[in-house]
């Protein structure tokens, strides 16, 4: 995808409804798939946002992630977007995905411009409901890997997030369980799964809902 056909997807991004569970339920195991019907988001649940970032590299449009350093965590070296938990200071979601991005990847606050919110993504083994925001710049950014928490960015084409054939299932060992069968986007070698996976889903249905009219 270019960047003049994506420019020209942004108005209509803007204005159409998003997918939401029906993009989510795609790439969830059939647990979580039963769980994202009952027992609500909690009361307690932490809040965190994401940045959903795309960029053109000669004219081609691209997503960035991040491959999280390995640590006693659920979320250890998972592949995801830039973000992280809202800290007291913190003005607004908006405000997090963006401080979040800065810090971890180097992005310039002033080098983004916001497209819309997307729809939250509740998790339960780390009780977080995690705010997604779909913004977009001009030019790639000049990125700086904050080391502590990061241990390697991803940059992958816009076009191949949106392949049918890229979406697969595999056998993974997760926070709840040992060995379960989890439906997951292979991309380069790289596995996207879990609450990054049902955000790209929502994404690529939102793109190819558009493109197909």
């Amino acid at each position: 995808m270019t960047f003049a056909t994506f420019q020209a997807l942004v108005p209509l991004l803007q204005q159409h409804p998003l997918p939401a569970l029906s993009s989510h339920e795609k790439v969830v195991p059939e647990e979580r798939r039963r769980a994202l019907h009952v027992g609500g988001i909690p009361e307690n649940a932490r809040q965190a946002a994401v940045l959903i970032y795309l960029y053109p590299i000669e004219d081609v449009m691209h997503a960035v992630f991040i491959r999280r350093n390995d640590y006693p965590g659920v979320h250890s070296g998972q592949i995801a977007f830039p973000g992280g938990k809202v800290e007291s200071e913190d003005a607004s979601l908006w405000y997090t995905a963006l401080r979040e991005a800065h810090e971890e990847v180097g992005i310039l606050p002033e080098n983004v411009t916001l497209i819309k919110p997307i729809t939250s993504v509740y998790i339960p083994p780390s009780n977080f409901q995690v705010f997604p925001f779909l913004a977009y710049g001009h030019q790639r950014p000049n990125f700086v890997l904050q080391i502590e928490e990061v241990s390697e960015i991803l940059e992958f084409p816009l076009a191949h997030l949106f392949e049918d054939a890229n979406l697969t299932s595999m056998r993974l060992t997760t926070s709840y369980s040992k060995s379960i069968e989890v439906p997951a986007f292979q991309i380069e070698n790289q596995i996207i799964w879990g609450a990054t996976a049902m955000m790209v889903s929502e994404l690529k249905d939102s793109f190819k809902a558009l493109l197909s009219v």
